[in-house]
């Protein structure tokens, strides 16, 4: 895969060398995404963002990266603010609105319905979700994370040892994850979740036979024990029939502060791809784990910047270029954390 002028739509265009590029360019982003210096290397550049679903941490963080290599951002927010909501179809949204940007961000409710989106762009798309699906960059922003969690301990990714807990059915963010980790060597994976919301067979078994040793099953004790990393996921209710279906899972496999220290290991860290269910009685992650120092989940949101950055500078061309183009800032860029 070349990166300039393609589209990002699923994890199966990546190889390994493909990953290590993106992150490096995104290791490089830093002091840009830290406040520490700024670069106009895409200026007057337009970033088309449509979002025909709720997103806080994505639709921002997306918006953010591009505003930071200096481009500007146009956003299309739910289908009632779009011709769509008149019969507009998804070919001719795309001939039209890529006309209008230089590389968009979409996400939408069905599935494939980005990658045919894609097929009518005339600029570079990034998939920021399609249903239950798949949602690359933040799998990318994810493995971006354990990386540089494992870095601290000494570790690679190589011989990862991960617990993907919850709505593993519906859950896009580990369908990605998963198919991302085949990329790398002795990986182990337990999965658990309610046998009504396993992970899809099919990706189970790609895992497999990529050589990931895979594990199944409805025992948190059991599931989280002896891994590097939790990766918890929140029980995804628009994808369900009704609300009340979707209560029927609320709460059912809840990590707190003490079930955390005595069934995992030592510095287990702790990830989420937010939001999490801060509601009474379905809290994923309750908040007494918010002082624990391996709770990554801000650090993890914190790397969404990088990582896009780091895709629009790829896909832009301009990697080698964002140096060039920088200035210090000149107002405080102090932060309290």
């Amino acid at each position: 895969m070349k990166f300039a002028g393609h589209h990002i739509l699923g994890i199966s265009q990546f190889d390994r060398g493909h990953v290590d590029r993106i992150f490096e360019v995104a290791d490089r982003m830093r002091p840009y995404a830290r406040r520490e210096r700024k670069t106009s290397v895409l200026e007057g550049a337009i970033l088309g963002s449509m979002f025909f679903e709720p997103s806080t941490r994505t639709r921002i963080s997306f918006g953010s990266a591009f505003n930071l290599l200096g481009g500007h951002v146009r956003e299309t927010t739910g289908f009632e603010s779009t011709a769509i909501a008149k019969g507009e179809s998804l070919y001719d949204t795309a001939r039209v609105l890529s006309g209008y940007s230089d590389a968009i961000v979409m996400r939408h409710p069905t599935e494939g319905s980005v990658s045919e989106f894609a097929t009518a762009s005339r600029v570079p798309v990034i998939n920021g979700g399609d249903g239950a699906n798949e949602h690359p960059s933040q799998a990318l922003l994810d493995l971006f994370t354990i990386r540089s969690e494992l870095a601290d301990r000494g570790r690679g990714i190589d011989g990862l040892r991960i617990a993907m807990v919850g709505d593993l059915r519906f859950g896009r963010t580990v369908h990605s994850l998963s198919r991302l980790l085949t990329r790398f060597s002795n990986v182990r994976v337990s999965l658990v979740s309610p046998s009504e919301l396993r992970m899809p067979e099919a990706l189970v078994e790609e895992m497999r036979e990529r050589g990931v040793d895979v594990v199944e099953t409805d025992q948190l004790e059991v599931g989280i024990a002896n891994v590097d990393i939790v990766y918890s996921t929140r029980i995804q209710e628009e994808r369900f029939a009704s609300q009340a279906d979707a209560d029927l899972y609320r709460g059912r496999f809840r990590l707190n502060q003490s079930i955390y220290t005595a069934l995992c290991e030592p510095n287990t860290v702790i990830m989420h791809p937010l939001p999490r269910d801060s509601r009474v009685g379905a809290q994923e992650l309750d908040e007494d784990l918010n002082d624990d120092p391996n709770l990554a989940i801000f650090r993890q949101s914190d790397n969404g910047v990088l990582v896009r950055m780091a895709l629009f500078a790829l896909i832009l061309d301009v990697a080698d270029q964002v140096d060039d183009y920088s200035k210090p800032v000149n107002w405080s860029t102090e932060r309290r954390f």
